[in-house]
């Protein structure tokens, strides 16, 4: 039996992991929370975060405004000062920048804290303090969620915080919002499984940069190893790019993550096997990024632990390679899914 409220506390730890906060102010307090719904445990962190942020100030940016003006201020519009006869009533068309909290960060967040608000199934007092955080944002846009064009969102110094924030809205949005086809307004009440694999391999990177920066994780690109003298069209070949890379001396990992309802493919007698396709891949991936032909590559496929009664189970070497298949199980305490990540890592060991 699954304890739904494990889950959704792992739900937050994985944000913290994917965002680079898992140590900021107040993540303590929030991981060691119990939630019964994931709703709850959305809206707290937007709750906590967000009033944080009004406390040291509302990231601001310079915006470019347009206005008839009795002053000058900023350049002078002179084809649209003529084409409205500005000057005849004194005035002059200016544009100018001015410094506001109207950004594209901030209106993402208003927009999805409405969205909470209205649609979705909140604690009285959490969806009154969602409530009480809207004053704060008159000045910002309500926009559809829809609209956000999340992979527009920038980040530097003085807008960081906005990491896990933002990661929380585009997660609901994304992961929560129904569809059209639907009939519903309601959030629903777990992230799609396209969200949530997404959210996924960016916890492990995260995760691995956290605990292992000796390893040098990251999403390395493999080069297809053909031979020069054959190559003709070499351009057409689909990038290889990997999920989660990990190094150590000569040694590399190459993670596969997967998320999916079923991680094992059912044949025609009923015999249970790793999906083909997923195979093939992270083998590719191995054979190619093994230049030297030495085995020091191995590939895994690290698949996010369901109900089903067989789970891969892999560990092999194919043409001296390490190639392997294991789950990760997102379900259960914190403190055992710690010690399944880092058995993972146990594959550079020589």
């Amino acid at each position: 039996m699954i304890d739904r409220s494990i889950a959704i506390r792992n739900v937050y730890v994985m944000l913290a992991y994917a965002f680079r906060t898992m140590h900021s102010e107040g993540s303590d307090r929030i991981a060691a929370e119990q939630f019964d719904h994931l709703h709850d445990l959305l809206a707290e962190i937007l709750v906590r975060g967000v009033g944080t942020q009004v406390k040291r100030g509302l990231h601001r940016d310079y915006l470019s405004r347009g206005d008839e003006l009795a002053t000058v201020r900023g350049r002078i519009n002179i084809s649209r000062t003529v084409a409205t006869r500005s000057m005849t009533r004194g005035r002059l068309v200016c544009e100018f920048d001015e410094y506001e909290p109207d950004t594209p960060h901030n209106r993402a967040l208003k927009s999805v804290i409405v969205l909470l608000i209205r649609h979705g199934e909140l604690s009285t007092s959490r969806k009154g303090a969602l409530r009480r955080l809207l004053p704060y944002l008159n000045a910002v846009t309500l926009v559809p969620p829809t609209s956000i064009r999340w992979s527009a969102l920038t980040y530097h110094r003085a807008n960081a915080t906005y990491r896990l924030l933002l990661g929380v809205c585009e997660l609901i949005v994304r992961g929560l919002l129904p569809t059209e086809d639907s009939g519903t307004t309601k959030l629903t009440s777990w992230v799609s499984d396209e969200a949530m694999s997404a959210l996924y391999e960016r916890f492990l990177r995260g995760y691995y940069s956290v605990h292992y920066p000796e390893l040098s994780p990251g999403a390395a690109s493999v080069a297809w190893d053909y031979d020069d003298a054959s190559a003709l069209g070499a351009e057409q070949l689909p990038v290889m790019r990997t999920d989660v890379t990990l190094r150590r001396g000569k040694r590399k990992l190459i993670i596969d993550a997967k998320y999916y309802g079923q991680s094992m493919q059912v044949g025609m007698w009923g015999k249970a096997t790793v999906h083909s396709a997923n195979l093939y891949q992270v083998l590719t991936y191995t054979k190619n990024a093994d230049i030297n032909r030495d085995g020091s590559v191995s590939g895994m496929l690290l698949y996010a632990r369901t109900e089903a009664p067989q789970q891969p189970d892999l560990d092999v070497v194919v043409q001296g390679n390490r190639i392997g298949a294991r789950t990760i199980d997102l379900n259960q305490s914190w403190e055992l899914l710690r010690a399944q990540l880092d058995d993972v890592a146990t594959w550079l060991d020589p």
